[in-house]
């Protein structure tokens, strides 16, 4: 089925401009020097503000999956991001404490609400077509998503040393919107007529499931198996984000450049598309631990070269944790799909991304109350990043023996 490839081109590359959401570090240097009376604090409310947006309008999502359409749910997400980013461009300098308020509605709520909404809707129809490679689908969805803030934004920062941050925030505000609607238009769920290839060992029930039954939200939420899945990947999530926001900081400190440090986000978007073909060969266990062991020898070699003042372990580490932390949205909804049954996943694996919320609040927060700690020094991080690992691979074992299988 030739077309179902093209449905996965087409939403990758819609999750591609979706992904510029996490570009806010791009935006926040120019609001800086506009708005010179917000803070630091007030400005990275702003992420965070997106951020919980983003999975409560993924959770959103999930609850409508059945009640409205596909098209719908996409066209819905192209009007909130085409008035949440034109808003932006409408900001006034006079009035700086009006315009905070706004920002945080029109980029946080508008902006992570509907790419959430937009993400969930995406992820679940492509998956449907898929049953046969859900982690390697995933994967490359993912992939798209991952790179949206690295490719698009470097061209937009370019853009904006141009013409201005306000000016570049009108033209994101068409372009996310028109390439939503031709999603909508393109893209739709496989049909009474479809004929889809056969499930993959690892996409069928057996081989991850509690049950072979199609769970709800209510009733996956009362296994064990998703409370140890979810405090595993938040564990795991955490840890990457120690070092996924410093990344070219930690190469500066050790004799690196700026551009070596991103090396992470080339990786992030490898890690998507290796996790997931591993997934649809092994299933969840083999690449679970996987994932666990290239945590932990991230952290290791972070240290050594911290300890030894050397690039060379430091930036091997990076790459490491690059694929580590791109592997794990993939493993969540593969497995989510895999374990709970895939005709509630859509709302299910809403669920399970809130499990950023949490991770995105512990993993900045231990990194820069270390820094502080420690002088500026990354050592501490480094050490932190093992400790995460080894309490993940716990949790790890744990669900593996809990599961039946």
């Amino acid at each position: 089925m030739k077309k179902r490839w093209l449905y996965l081109g087409i939403s990758t590359l819609a999750l591609l401009f979706l992904g510029l959401i996490y570009a806010w570090s791009i935006f926040k240097a120019p609001f800086s020097e506009l708005f010179t009376t917000w803070t630091v604090g007030q400005l990275s409310m702003t992420f965070t503000i997106s951020m919980i947006c983003f999975c409560l309008g993924g959770f959103v999502g999930g609850l409508t999956s059945k009640k409205l359409s596909l098209k719908l749910r996409l066209f819905i997400s192209a009007v909130a991001l085409f008035v949440g980013f034109f808003g932006v461009s409408l900001l006034n300098t006079a009035d700086a404490a009006g315009s905070l308020t706004k920002l945080y509605i029109f980029y946080g709520v508008l902006g992570g609400g509907g790419v959430g909404y937009a993400y969930n809707a995406i992820i679940g129809a492509i998956t449907k077509w898929f049953p046969d490679k859900v982690g390697l689908a995933s994967g490359i969805l993912l992939m798209g998503f991952g790179f949206g803030g690295l490719i698009l934004g470097s061209i937009v920062n370019a853009m904006i040393g141009n013409m201005g941050i306000f000016p570049v925030f009108r033209i994101l505000g068409i372009a996310i919107a028109v390439v939503m609607v031709l999603c909508a238009i393109f893209v739709r769920l496989p049909g009474e007529g479809d004929i889809l290839p056969v499930a993959s060992k690892a996409a069928k029930a057996g081989d991850d499931a509690v049950e072979v039954k199609s769970y709800t939200a209510g009733e996956m939420m009362k296994t064990a198996t998703f409370w140890l899945f979810v405090l595993w990947i938040v564990l795991m999530n955490s840890a990457g984000l120690l070092v996924i926001n410093s990344a070219a900081s930690i190469s500066i400190a050790f004799g690196g450049s700026a551009a070596l440090g991103m090396i992470i986000s080339l990786f992030n978007g490898a890690g998507r598309i290796f996790t997931g073909t591993m997934f649809d060969a092994k299933g969840r266990k083999p690449i679970s631990y996987i994932n666990n062991i290239f945590l932990l020898l991230s952290g290791a070699l972070m240290a050594v070269g911290g300890i030894t003042n050397s690039l060379i372990p430091v930036v091997i580490g990076l790459i490491l944790m690059g694929m580590c932390y791109g592997g794990n949205p993939t493993i969540t909804s593969a497995y989510i799909n895999a374990a709970y049954g895939p005709k509630n996943f859509a709302t299910n694996f809403s669920i399970a991304n809130f499990s950023l919320i949490p991770a995105s609040l512990i993993g900045p927060t231990v990194s820069s109350k270390l820094l502080e700690a420690s002088g500026g020094s990354y050592q501490t991080n480094f050490y932190a990043i093992l400790a995460f690992g080894a309490a993940a691979l716990v949790f790890n074992v744990i669900l593996n023996k809990v599961s039946k299988e």
